[in-house]
């Protein structure tokens, strides 16, 4: 009876929270392998609890990195969110003052998901907010930021998609470089119209010497509506494996023109978690949805 009693004190101990409880072993028979599995057990539980703290920490990190506020920018209306699918994620967005009139709005999609992306992405912050802060074109920027990435990260297997846009309010113009993200979606609620802004590029991290092209758009309007996301958003499927798909955004896009950025794009973050119908998202979700103010 010693032996059980030592298991059964033990598992109430475990029970209570106590990782370090142990209990003899007397004997090489089964009680005595029951003790050792509760001992192995409680080593591998006082593992597993090292590892979520370790990444609820990053968890905090990360989610300090990633903007605590929507900006404040006289003539625009700006909202972001993010939704990681795991406690990190490799999605990424970020706000940017570039000067005078000039906002600049970033979004990132680091391939897969969790702490190694997490680390990634926080690396390609450090590294975007630092350059954007030096003289140079925005091409040259994203550039410089690629060359870093890849050669730090070479043969790590990672890559990052990326869109960097500047609304310049003063030329009243749209400037942008495109690193293998999805094209913006743009409507126009005067004429209710739809465009993207498309450019070539590849993503970040797989060829340190590419040369990237920056892309321009003359005649910024009024009461547009500038949407940029990633593609957790639109590639997101449910239990039938039915795509979301970017129809429901044009119409959501169509309807709730009229409202602030902010409740976009929570009518839009609401769609899809009625399309997922309880479903918990496969990928991270960031989406990003700026509106021109009228006058």
């Amino acid at each position: 009876m010693r032996p059980m009693k030592g298991i059964t004190h033990a598992l109430t101990r475990v029970i209570k929270g106590d990782l370090n409880a142990k209990t003899p072993i007397y004997a090489k028979d089964e009680i005595g392998f029951a003790g050792e599995t509760l001992n192995i057990m409680t080593d591998g539980l006082k593992e597993r609890e090292r590892l979520k703290q370790s990444i609820s920490i990053a968890q905090e990190i990360q989610q300090i990195l990633l903007p605590g506020k929507n900006p404040q920018v006289p003539g625009l209306d700006i909202a972001g969110k993010n939704i990681y699918c795991e406690e990190t994620g490799g999605d990424y967005y970020d706000f940017l003052n570039i000067g005078e009139q000039k906002t600049g709005i970033v979004i990132g999609d680091v391939s897969g998901h969790g702490i190694g992306s997490a680390l990634f992405m926080s690396m390609a912050r450090a590294l975007l907010r630092s350059r954007s802060k030096k003289p140079g074109s925005l091409s040259e920027i994203v550039g410089d930021v690629n060359h870093e990435l890849t050669n730090d990260l070479e043969n790590s297997g990672q890559f990052m998609t990326l869109f960097y846009l500047i609304i310049d309010q003063a030329s009243q113009c749209l400037r942008w470089v495109r690193a293998g993200h999805d094209p913006v979606i743009v409507f126009e609620a005067q004429t209710n119209s739809f465009s993207e802004l498309k450019g070539s590029g590849i993503p970040l991290g797989v060829n340190a010497d590419f040369k990237y092209q920056e892309e321009t758009e003359k005649g910024l309007k009024k009461d547009q509506i500038i949407l940029i996301g990633t593609d957790g958003l639109w590639e997101a499927r449910r239990c039938d494996d039915q795509m979301f798909g970017k129809e429901p955004i044009y119409n959501l896009l169509k309807k709730s023109s009229h409202l602030p950025a902010k409740q976009i794009l929570d009518t839009v973050i609401e769609e899809l978690y009625s399309f997922h119908d309880g479903l918990e998202p496969a990928d991270d979700i960031t989406l990003v949805v700026i509106k021109t103010k009228s006058d």
